[in-house]
């Protein structure tokens, strides 16, 4: 039950941010302060991470209802959100703070990131004990 509501949570979140970049990505950037504009390049670099980040979120909603994607999916996830999660400690640390909504989303992130890695601890721990960890 557990893996389906993390897997779950961590799947509408990416959903709702890659829709959000791929189908209004000039309203979904100035929430933050960035202006994109009619900049087809900045615009086309936006909807391109904008449907990468939906794919990933469909597939953490696969996991979290067919068993045989879970794995897959909690990979996914993890390495998805800590890798964003890092990045934007990284971008941090080398151009200084960004807005307060883009930190709240480094938080959420590095907080989804471990959550994922949670399933896949606790995946392995059903493994190890028999069971097929199926929620």
């Amino acid at each position: 039950m557990i893996r389906r509501i993390l897997l779950t949570v961590a799947g509408l979140v990416a959903v709702t941010v890659g829709a959000a970049s791929l189908f209004a990505p000039v309203a979904f950037r100035d929430q933050y302060g960035i202006s994109i504009g009619d900049d087809p390049n900045l615009l086309s670099e936006t909807r391109s991470a904008g449907g990468a980040v939906l794919a990933v979120g469909v597939l953490l909603i696969a996991g979290a209802f067919v068993a045989r994607l879970a794995f897959a999916a909690a990979v996914s996830g993890a390495v998805f959100y800590l890798a964003y999660a890092l990045s934007r400690g990284l971008s941090a640390a080398l151009d200084g703070a960004p807005a307060g909504g883009l930190v709240l989303g480094g938080v959420v992130e590095l907080v989804l990131g471990l959550a994922c890695c949670a399933v896949l601890y606790r995946g392995a721990g059903h493994s190890r004990s028999g069971s097929t960890g199926a929620a």
